[in-house]
């Protein structure tokens, strides 16, 4: 595996880092595998499909000075500073699936704090833990035909503010067994890590990747920077529908995460408009396999699990008659808006 060298700024916003993935994975050899690591300024990286302010305190954000983006990726809300370390990982190895590239990644990185006397594990359906709690949590998507995994590494915390900003349903958190976010989590500094954290991050890169980087140029930079205009856009970070939404249903699946929908129905009950959000994986298209395929449909489990067995698993780790009864599910459960 390779290392890619950024080029040193004062300071690059989140979605930067992010379109330099997506340009290792249409530019880059598909010979190699790469990594790089990354630290930002306070920052809220929401999932794909989440709704920014049920999972985040925009106030809160917005009066400390904390920026809030998106990310093409699945997954949960995670709160990033520098206590803590990005990592990014692409690969074109397609064979492994969403499963196999989170069990190679997790994988590596449990052997690389192995290496600093850390004992961890992998958890979940993408986190690294050590003693059963989360240091590292991770997300996945594809792009260009390469597998991208990213997440945070905590070498350190600031609690106070990770508990005030993020705002995960009580559903979430009851699944894992905890009341708030900093209960769940440990930090290397709090497994005794005797490493300063850019002596960290010099240990990672060099125990997971060979010496043979590659060294981002001024062009490569540019490139990145037009990528990195798609991350900016309000349809991408905002994605909620406006109008309003006649019923709804949110529920939790282990292994999978929450799924939350909102409908709006025509005027014989029939599908118009799905919102679909919450913290699952999508291993496909969610917009046509599922969306748009659902519109006109009548809500009925039959009816909507005979269309989503078509498209095959769209969410990881949710079958069609699994998704088709959350769908139908939202019939018995009107909506409280006007």
């Amino acid at each position: 595996m390779k290392a890619i060298i950024i080029p040193a700024a004062h300071c690059r916003q989140l979605p930067f880092y992010l379109a330099a993935e997506e340009w290792a994975a249409r530019c880059l050899s598909a010979d190699d595998d790469y990594f790089f690591a990354w630290q930002v300024s306070p920052t809220v990286i929401c999932g794909r499909h989440q709704d920014m302010p049920l999972e985040v305190d925009m106030g809160y954000a917005a009066a400390h000075g904390i920026e809030v983006w998106r990310r093409k990726s699945g997954g949960g809300c995670v709160y990033a500073d520098n206590n803590n370390v990005m990592f990014s990982y692409i690969t074109a190895n397609e064979a492994e699936g969403v499963s196999g590239t989170f069990g190679r990644y997790t994988s590596m990185i449990c052997d690389m704090l192995a290496g600093l006397g850390i004992k961890a594990g992998p958890t979940g359906r993408n986190d690294v833990a050590v003693d059963g709690r989360k240091v590292a949590g991770n997300a996945y998507y594809r792009t260009a035909g390469r597998s991208i995994v990213h997440g945070t590494m905590l070498y350190d915390a600031d609690m106070e503010t990770m508990s005030h900003v993020l705002t995960p349903s009580r559903a979430k958190l009851e699944s894992k067994g905890v009341k708030s976010v900093p209960s769940r989590i440990t930090t290397l500094h709090a497994q005794g890590l005797a490493l300063s954290c850019d002596e960290f991050v010099r240990y990672a890169v060099s125990a997971l990747c060979d010496n043979v980087p590659v060294v981002m140029t001024a062009d490569d930079v540019t490139q990145t920077e037009r990528i990195m205009q798609s991350y900016l856009t309000p349809e991408f970070l905002h994605r909620t529908p406006a109008g309003r939404t006649d019923a709804e249903n949110r529920q939790r699946i282990d292994g999978a995460g929450e799924i939350c929908v909102g409908l709006t129905l025509d005027s014989d009950g029939r599908i118009d408009r799905m919102r679909l959000t919450g913290d699952f994986f999508a291993t496909g298209d969610i917009e046509s396999g599922i969306i748009r395929a659902l519109k006109g449909c009548r809500l009925n489990k039959n009816e909507v699990e005979s269309v989503l067995r078509d498209t095959g698993e769209l969410i990881r780790g949710v079958d069609a008659s699994t998704l088709a009864a959350i769908i139908a599910g939202a019939a018995h459960r009107p909506t409280t808006e006007n």
